[in-house]
This record gives structure tokens, sequence and C-alpha cells, in this order.
């Protein structure tokens, strides 16, 4: 198979798994286009290959610079900007895990525990479950909170790093 099928086809999978994961298509895409450019491409070059927008392109890239996958960079005489991704596996995925645990556990975590306050005087069946559901929830959460601090300490633990390799 040749270089640009194996770049167009990985590009679209990636677009369709980002969507699973709450990603816009674009923003996969660009990142999967990054992660296969051994090269910095500027804002045009994302354009032509993926056909999209510069608007678009514009605000997947701001995104994907405030979630550090990407770095900016410019050369001299030039006044275009241009991109180039992280490429390290275990940075891309401590930088995601960093993200997703500031922006979903910690705020669901603060929503679950404020509710379980709120329910210690649970009396009648349906209080009683909703305290039951929330206390429950609550440990799931603080189980998920506690393994993104494992998964974010690995790249520093050579021991853990090799287990999971083991595993795998």
């Amino acid at each position: 198979m040749k270089t640009d099928e194996i770049k167009t086809q990985f590009v679209q999978a990636w677009g369709v798994l980002g969507t699973s994961w709450g990603i816009s298509r674009s923003t996969a895409q660009v990142h999967a286009l990054m992660l296969l450019s051994s090269s910095e491409l500027s804002t045009e070059d994302i354009m032509q290959q993926l056909q999209l927008s510069r608007g678009n392109v514009n605000m997947v890239l701001r995104e994907l610079v405030n979630w550090n996958l990407i770095y900016k960079q410019t050369k001299p005489g030039d006044r275009k900007e241009y991109f180039i991704a992280e490429h390290d596996i275990w940075q891309i995925a401590t930088r995601i895990i960093t993200e997703r645990k500031k922006r979903e556990i910690m705020p669901a975590k603060q929503t679950v525990k404020a509710l379980l306050n709120s329910t210690t005087d649970a009396k009648d069946s349906e209080q009683v479950h909703i305290k039951n559901m929330l206390t429950e929830l609550n440990s799931f959460i603080e189980q998920m909170d506690a393994m993104s601090e494992l998964l974010l300490k690995v790249e520093k633990n050579a021991l853990l790093k090799n287990v999971l390799k083991m595993i795998s």
C-alpha cells in the first residue's frame, strides 16, 4: 500500500474513532494527519490535504495547541505559522488523560460529592435508592481518578510501564 493510501485510511479511521470518544471528526483527522507527518504543516497544508475550511482548521489547531498535542512553529522569513505534533505516545496519552481528568472526572467528582452530601438524611425508599446510587457512583469516580493518577505516573515509573507492556 502506498504512503498516501495509508495516511488517508488512518486519518479516516481516526476521525471515526474520535467521534466515539467525544472529539470532533475534524479534530481527530487533523491530529491523525499530524501524527503521521514527520515535518511541520501549515494551515494551508492541512486544509489542502483534508479538504477542510480555514475556519475549521484554525479552530482545530487552537484546540490541539490547548491540549498540548501540537506545537506552533515559525520559520525565519516566512509569515506562515507551522504546526508539528507531539510524537511520543506516552506524552500524548499523559496529556489527554490530564485534560480529560480536568474537564470530565473532576467536575463529575465534585457534583456527585455535593449531591451525596445532600442525601445525609435520606428517609423514604426513593431517597435511600438515590443515596445508594450516588455512593456507588462516587466510589466508581474515585477509582477512575485513582486509575488516571496511576496512568499519569507510568511515564515516570519504569516498573509499572514494563508491567503494562507484559499484560498487553
